[in-house]
């Protein structure tokens, strides 16, 4: 006879996976990020069967514990053109084209549009991805905007304070902005976000009358792209996937991760 599969609420079988803890996982919920069995359920109170529902929070899946696992994490330099996806569907190029046959397998934590370029982080660790994207951690990312014309300090202070997003991407979080090169044709602006909506940069900026014409992520959490070339990739340093691990709540784990 098989065992009964152990009923649990979504919010705490997110936290049993250790993928997020349990208020973490609760706003994950409630923002459209968790599915499951392919169902977006917006319910952290929705009963699952732990063992049998698959759940995964922005796409990922706690892997089975089978024991002390050696994880790999990249960085890659993304130039302007590659997709961030493992194999697209109309041919184009994709990121892991510029990636290393990678032992064990890589995948993004997050993801650039295919006209935005920078810093991209690639884990085979996918508890420490879901983590890092759990709208709780608030783990920031700085990006390099060049916009059209110049924005004026009301149109940066509107943008610090919150931009009501077109369609269900609802408002954003207070977020730190900064005008590094002014110009009167373009400049070039500076934005800290604590929260990866949809082409969310983009769209604050564009919100106040500024259309980007290019977008560098500079950095995510306590990793930097410093002087690395587009289209190159690196591992991360022990001292780096320290600090990703801390910044993700999980540095009592570090030394079966690394």
């Amino acid at each position: 006879m098989r065992p009964t599969p152990q009923r649990v609420q979504l919010h705490r079988a997110l936290s049993k996976a250790g993928l997020a803890s349990r208020t973490e996982a609760a706003k994950a919920i409630r923002a459209g990020q968790v599915r499951v069995n392919g169902r977006v359920i917006l319910d952290p109170l929705a009963w699952v069967s732990l063992g049998t529902d698959r759940i995964l929070l922005a796409g990922q899946q706690a892997p089975p514990k089978t024991g002390m696992v050696k994880h790999r994490h990249l960085l890659l330099h993304k130039p302007r053109g590659p997709v961030v996806t493992r194999s697209d569907e109309l041919g184009r190029l994709t990121v892991h084209a510029l990636l290393p046959d990678a032992s064990p397998r890589v995948e993004a934590i997050g993801r650039l549009d295919a006209d935005s370029e920078g810093l991209l982080l690639f884990t085979s660790d996918s508890v420490l991805a879901s983590r890092l994207l759990a709208p709780g951690r608030k783990v920031p990312k700085v990006y390099r905007l060049t916009v059209r014309g110049l924005p004026s300090e009301e149109s940066l202070n509107q943008v610090r304070a919150g931009i009501d997003l077109p369609g269900d991407l609802g408002r954003t979080q207070p977020c730190q902005a900064r005008l590094l090169r002014p110009g009167p044709e373009k400049s070039v602006v500076e934005l800290t976000l604590t929260e990866g909506k949809n082409r969310q940069a983009r769209r604050m900026l564009a919100a106040v009358g500024h259309k980007v014409l290019r977008l560098v992520r500079l950095s995510f959490g306590p990793i930097h792209l410093a002087n690395l070339p587009p289209g190159q990739w690196r591992d991360l340093t022990p001292g780096e996937v320290g600090a990703l691990y801390l910044a993700a709540g999980l540095e009592n784990n570090l030394k079966d991760k690394i």
